[in-house]
């Protein structure tokens, strides 16, 4: 878990404290879920169960999955636990029409308009395909580690923790959040518990726009990520001869390539011409100068098979689309459509 301590006089001193209201990180989160480190949208906040209980907030990811965020406040970590446990059981069980219902009362709007603002792309025809579960706390003692641990390593099932301290420095306080699991990994064993076999493809969010130009992308082969280590290290489980459908936000599937680099920072990337930061960009602005290190845009190596502009981006109704960098592509139909429409032959079943 996340330190952070002062240096004076040569010596260390521990600044951490507790967070006197929990309800202050409720609000937070309802109002950024970016903090627990999620792309989703919040659907409700103290949610009624069937069981007489109120989730503390009740989120839904650009798949239609809905995610449980827990905060352990007064409860014993035991508590919270079972908790948790007992709310995804109940979750489960919510139909689509229940949760149009339920969370268009919350947010006083249609929930596929909202979701669209949010994802920039059409709400799924079915919701609630798979849920998660947070925990928020500053700490858990072993014991309720150990049971986190063993469920998500052991079963596959998708619960987390993460922890927030508050730090205070020179009358200033400083607000660090981590997870007690890697995430991308609990994504990645929920996933094989209720998702087909991996394709041998990769997804692979282009992420366009402010940061990022499909031109450049294309013309210097490669595809990137910044804007912190939450989005730049999904790039890192991609390694050379790994192969790629990019999608574009809104629109659709934009290109097929292989991989030819591994990730590494944009500044070092080398191109055919050399760096890619000496060469003209369409967007400059991907050298994000002037923001923190951590912000610094990361980038993989392409070699492009086929690519197509935005405007003509190969799509479907019910297409696979994930909020996610980069993650396995494993829906046979999305496969199915994109081998063809870029001309891939796929690898004979043995």
């Amino acid at each position: 878990m996340t330190s952070l301590y002062q240096i004076r006089d040569g010596q260390l001193r521990h600044t951490r404290r507790a967070l006197s209201k929990e309800e202050m990180i409720e609000g937070w989160v309802a109002a950024n879920p970016d903090l627990v480190g999620i792309d989703a949208m919040i659907i409700g906040r103290q949610v009624p169960t069937d069981h007489g209980k109120f989730i503390d907030l009740l989120a839904m990811d650009a798949t239609g999955g809905l995610v449980i965020i827990e905060l352990k406040k007064d409860r014993t970590p035991r508590e919270i636990v079972a908790q948790v446990l007992d709310y995804a059981s109940w979750v489960r069980t919510l139909t689509t029409p229940e949760i149009y219902d339920r969370t268009e009362k919350y947010l006083g709007t249609r929930l596929a308009t909202a979701f669209l603002d949010r994802f920039g792309d059409a709400i799924p025809e079915r919701l609630n395909a798979s849920h998660s579960m947070l925990i928020v706390a500053s700490e858990l003692d072993p014991a309720s580690r150990r049971i986190v641990e063993y469920l998500s390593e052991e079963h596959g099932v998708a619960i987390n923790t993460v922890f927030f301290n508050i730090f205070e420095v020179d009358g200033q306080e400083w607000l660090t959040t981590d997870f007690l699991l890697d995430q991308e990994a609990v994504e990645e064993r929920s996933e094989r518990k209720v998702r087909a076999p991996w394709s041998g493809y990769y997804f692979v969010n282009a992420g366009l726009g402010e940061h990022r130009s499909w031109a450049d992308m294309k013309r210097y082969g490669f595809i990137s990520a910044g804007g912190g280590e939450f989005y730049s290290k999904r790039l890192y489980q991609l390694s050379v001869g790994d192969e790629v459908f990019v999608y574009d936000k809104g629109n659709g599937y934009i290109g097929y390539g292989i991989v030819t680099a591994e990730a590494r920072p944009a500044a070092e990337f080398m191109t055919a011409d050399g760096l890619l930061f000496d060469q003209p960009l369409s967007e400059p602005r991907m050298k994000r100068h002037g923001e923190p290190q951590e912000n610094a845009e990361h980038a993989v190596g392409i070699e492009w098979r086929k690519t197509v502009d935005p405007a003509q981006a190969k799509r479907f109704k019910g297409a696979f689309a994930n909020q996610n960098i980069v993650c396995k592509l494993r829906d046979e139909a999305t496969v199915d459509f994109l081998t063809e429409q870029f001309g891939v032959t796929r690898p004979a079943m043995t």
